[in-house]
């Protein structure tokens, strides 16, 4: 198995829906629509102006599984905007946004070498600080995925249209 890690473009935006499609059908699968729901999120157009809006600002990532894109994020300078309550990090950083992998690929080490890439362009950048968030809802797999990965829990935050969306901001010094 090789894995191969390459820029993404805006053609690329309907395999990155895909793999949030995965995501999807594989949470309600496991009865954790908590996170993203239980639709396709390729339906949804905020969705696919959310990842093309991240793409446009930063830099978008595959990792591919033998030639077939497996897994993705966008690195950029900053979080979202639905972050901008809480206080910044008083330093450069760099931020990922929509890590996803088809989950055909699941436990084949993708997405951990994204995260292990976006380390690296942040360090090649002169950047210390990587941050993520993500749902830190359920049963904390999540959480614990990045923690697993070199993150550590910093601010905790609630979104959604009724504000019951917990998250988690994850940080790493590179």
């Amino acid at each position: 198995m090789t894995i191969i890690i390459r820029d993404g473009g805006p053609d690329d935006l309907p395999v990155i829906l895909g793999m949030l499609d995965s995501c999807v059908e594989w949470l309600v699968a496991q009865g954790r629509s908590g996170q993203w729901g239980s639709e396709p999120m390729s339906e949804n157009p905020r969705v696919a102006d959310s990842v093309a809006g991240y793409m446009g600002k930063g830099r978008t990532y595959i990792a591919e599984v033998d030639g077939v894109p497996a897994a993705t994020l966008t690195l950029s300078d900053a979080p979202g905007d639905y972050l901008s309550h809480l206080p910044p990090p008083g330093e450069p950083e760099r931020y990922i946004h929509w890590l996803a992998s088809d989950r055909r690929f699941k436990g084949r080490g993708a997405g951990a070498a994204l995260l292990t890439h976006a380390a690296e362009e942040t360090r090649r950048a002169g950047v210390g600080l990587l941050r993520v968030d993500c749902y830190a809802g359920g049963d904390g797999k999540l959480v614990a995925y990045y923690r697993a990965n070199g993150f550590t829990p910093t601010e905790t935050y609630t979104s959604g249209t009724n504000g019951d969306w917990p998250g988690q901001v994850l940080a790493r010094r590179v």
